[in-house]
């Protein structure tokens, strides 16, 4: 079913859709739910991380002795997605040791490079999507499941994603952090982010702001418990550090991954990949400012992650390349809002390392 859903963009109503990852738990929740009643359904309800529920529609639906299988079909709403139509199924098995064990199959793409959320040779199906199947699951019964996820389309429309760019080859990806595909405009997002602002301004004063790209970023600024309001700008860097500084705050935090802040640290304020890539030459910049090897700098360059590249520099003894790049990156900053003197700190993390990393 359709999401009767919107957001106002530009003076547009626009659809939302829901994820690959509420694709994934909806269809595994279905072939549950049939092999334990031994009935065929029609539609499954399921939950997200967003706290919106869902109730989709099931297709393809089948039983075979100890077995269940079905699909749904992603909607991506009014968001432009290569993954928009693309059945996601779910094979569900029985086990008799009340564990659930998730896998994936064809047109699910395997993690080719250290760095990403899983091991090398792993199926693409990221931390919380793996968490909404289980939950749906578990909500059908305690039986222990085996699980497959797999989209026949999936090796085709892989090809049209940046996935092979990032290290996962032979299919789509099982993501989404919300669970809903939320529509929006680079110039929408830019003027959400400039009222976020705003209200904070009113809300907690201009002493000092976090500036986080993702859900990530806001979570360690929580752990770190750093003091101020938190707005999250996406790839939209050069844009909210001057209606930040301009606005008055006193001084900002940034919090973000190595994949972006690399970027960031050689000057670049628009980190979208297809804007800019520039993670392995802000390595090898600051790298050969430390003097290292040009074993190490060739090694680096050959990487194809950031968190690849990072972890290299560590194992060759140059773990401190982070505290470059976060002093570059700030340095870069006050050149950026021409004020040598303005308070920013800039805080680089890895998923694999935290922000602990050198």
């Amino acid at each position: 079913m359709t999401l009767d859903l919107y957001v106002i963009k530009e003076g547009k109503h626009l659809r939302c859709g829901y994820t690959t990852g509420s694709c994934a738990a909806g269809a595994a929740k279905a072939a549950a739910t049939m092999l334990e009643t031994g009935e065929i359904i029609k539609y499954i309800e399921i939950d997200t991380p967003a706290n919106i529920r869902l109730k989709l529609e099931v297709n393809n639906p089948s039983i075979e002795g100890n077995r269940a299988t079905c699909s749904i079909i992603k909607d991506a709403g009014d968001d432009p997605d290569n993954t928009d139509g693309i059945e996601i199924y779910a094979t569900v098995s029985k086990r008799d040791d009340g564990q659930i064990f998730i896998e994936g199959g064809k047109g699910i793409g395997r993690i080719k490079r250290k760095g990403l959320f899983g091991e090398i040779g792993e199926a693409a199906i990221n931390p919380i999507p793996r968490e909404m199947i289980e939950k749906e699951v578990k909500e059908v019964s305690n039986s222990g499941y085996d699980i497959l996820i797999f989209a026949p389309q999936g090796e085709e429309v892989g090809k049209k994603t940046f996935n092979k760019n990032i290290g996962i080859e032979g299919g789509i990806s099982i993501i989404g952090t919300k669970g809903i595909v939320y529509p929006m405009s680079e110039e929408a997002l830019v003027k959400t982010i400039y009222m976020e602002v705003d209200m904070l301004a009113q809300s907690q004063g201009k002493d000092n702001i976090i500036l986080v790209p993702g859900n990530y970023g806001e979570k360690l600024s929580e752990e770190l418990r750093l003091k101020g309001g938190k707005v999250k700008i996406s790839n939209f860097i050069g844009d909210s550090l001057l209606y930040v500084y301009n606005k008055g705050f006193k001084s900002m935090t940034l919090i973000g991954h190595i994949g972006k802040f690399a970027k960031l640290s050689i000057g670049v304020f628009n980190t979208h990949s297809k804007v800019c890539d520039g993670r392995m030459e802000a390595f090898i910049y600051y790298l050969a400012l430390m003097g290292a090897p040009m074993e190490l700098l060739n090694r680096v360059n050959d990487t194809i992650t950031a968190e690849e590249g990072l972890n290299i520099c560590i194992d060759s003894g140059y773990g401190e390349v982070i505290r470059h790049m976060e002093k570059g990156a700030e340095d870069r900053i006050r050149k950026y809002l021409k004020d040598e003197n303005y308070k920013v700190k800039v805080i680089i993390y890895s998923m694999e390392k935290g922000v602990d990393i050198c």
